[in-house]
């Protein structure tokens, strides 16, 4: 999965980036250009699996980042020329909801459902400019040649144009499959699944809730294909220099059941509809990211595409069930080990092993 993360200028998105990444902070005078970098996605379903199969190693999933320089309004179009963001699957949009006197907001005030409304609405003008000139080229081609596709496309970017006049982002547009798989070429940002990210000071984190309730950014994100959660980045930083028996105890103190970065990335599996198998043996304990949904055979992919085509069957067990046994063993006598066919569907948490024949 691949994740870019937006913002307006000092709303803490780099500071966000490096914490979840561990990338370092970009030095003064570097270059307006995205980063990328790679985060490990917490699954201590990892470590339980290697208590009992001692692998060489564990290898939990990832999410690639993509840290873009901070947006101005009017230079939104500037992003859909960036390529590190065309591939994205999700916008990570984190929103200025803290004070500070060293680094006051750009706009002299606090107000994040007011930022919320900006980006989105660079991200509506950036998307219109796309789609403005690929009807003059379609424009152009039909007369040349009235071409069936061409003319298909034509009405399908009419009605994008339609809705990002009326300031309407393209994620709110029903759009059938064959509509997607038209529009994957073209980088249209407002039509990507969106994550909003409050940014919190200490007073707000402790109250994050009501504090999204009351600033609008709640409603906003009730909005199709959006997300919302709460992280305060400068806590984050603090908290990763401490001792996780210590991180523990500030989290609890601020009454925060897990670290913001942990909350960051949750939802945005639960967004993009993500869940994660495991693979469990003498060589390596890992978790592989599929859609929920995902038949047997495709998640056998996930792995490798020989274990695809050649997919005779898959040995299941539920992570829960392998954990009150003990071992795969015990499982089988319990009866809780099974074997699951091309049409199974994977669940979060299953343990599997695929059997194949290529």
């Amino acid at each position: 999965m691949k994740a870019g993360i937006l913002g307006l200028s000092l709303a803490g998105k780099s500071t966000l980036f490096q914490l979840l990444t561990g990338a370092a902070a970009a030095g003064p005078g570097a270059r307006k250009e995205a980063r990328v970098a790679v985060a490990r996605v917490p699954d201590p379903r990892v470590d339980r699996l290697a208590e009992i199969f001692a692998p060489k190693r564990r290898t939990l999933a990832t999410v690639e980042y993509v840290d873009v320089p901070g947006v101005a309004k009017g230079e939104g179009g500037a992003l859909v020329d960036l390529p590190a963001l065309r591939g994205v699957d999700v916008l990570v949009h984190v929103v200025r909801a803290f004070e500070s006197e060293a680094a006051p907001h750009p706009d002299g005030t606090t107000d994040p459902l007011r930022d919320a409304a900006v980006l989105e609405l660079e991200l509506i003008l950036a998307d219109l400019g796309t789609v403005e000139r690929r009807l003059e080229r379609l424009e152009g081609n039909i007369k040349k040649a009235k071409k069936a596709d061409d003319v298909a496309e034509r009405a399908l970017f009419l009605r994008l144009k339609e809705a990002l006049e009326a300031e309407r982002p393209l994620r709110e547009t029903d759009l059938s499959e064959d509509e997607v798989q038209r529009l994957r070429g073209y980088a249209l940002l407002s039509g990507k699944p969106m994550l909003v990210v409050a940014n919190l000071g200490e007073a707000g984190i402790r109250e994050a809730a009501s504090y999204l309730e009351r600033s609008g950014l709640a409603g906003f994100a009730r909005k199709p294909r959006v997300a919302l959660c709460a992280v305060s980045a400068p806590i984050e930083a603090e908290m990763a220099a401490l001792s996780p028996e210590d991180a523990k105890a500030f989290r609890d103190d601020l009454s925060l059941a897990e670290p913001g970065l942990e909350r960051v990335i949750r939802s945005t599996y639960e967004l993009l509809g993500l869940i994660s198998f495991l693979t469990a043996g003498e060589d390596e304990c890992r978790a592989w990211t599929v859609r929920r949904g995902t038949r047997a055979p495709e998640a056998a992919g996930a792995i490798h595409s020989d274990i695809e085509r050649g997919f005779i069957r898959a040995q299941v067990v539920a992570f829960a069930d392998l954990m009150a046994a003990g071992s795969v063993a015990a499982c089988r006598e319990r009866g809780t080990l099974r074997l699951e066919g091309r049409e199974y569907e994977v669940k979060d948490g299953d343990v599997i092993e695929f059997k194949f024949n290529v």
